[in-house]
């Protein structure tokens, strides 16, 4: 049985096709601060992020 303290959060980030700022953009960094604050007003805990910074819906590549 899993304990509440093996439990993640896993929250995602992904560029916005109208940021083009070198490295890691702006549009990133506002949404893990937003997706932090809701995180964390809502007590959920181990927080991991998933980042796909510099990939959009128009450039994806299909891993099979």
């Amino acid at each position: 049985m899993s304990r509440a303290t093996d439990k993640i959060t896993a929250l995602y980030c992904r560029l916005s096709q109208e940021d083009s700022l070198d490295g890691e953009s702006n549009s990133i960094s506002n949404q893990k601060t937003i997706l932090k604050t809701f995180a964390q007003e809502r007590h959920f805990t181990n927080l991991i992020f998933f980042v796909d910074d510099g990939y959009s819906g128009t450039n994806f590549v299909e891993v099979r």
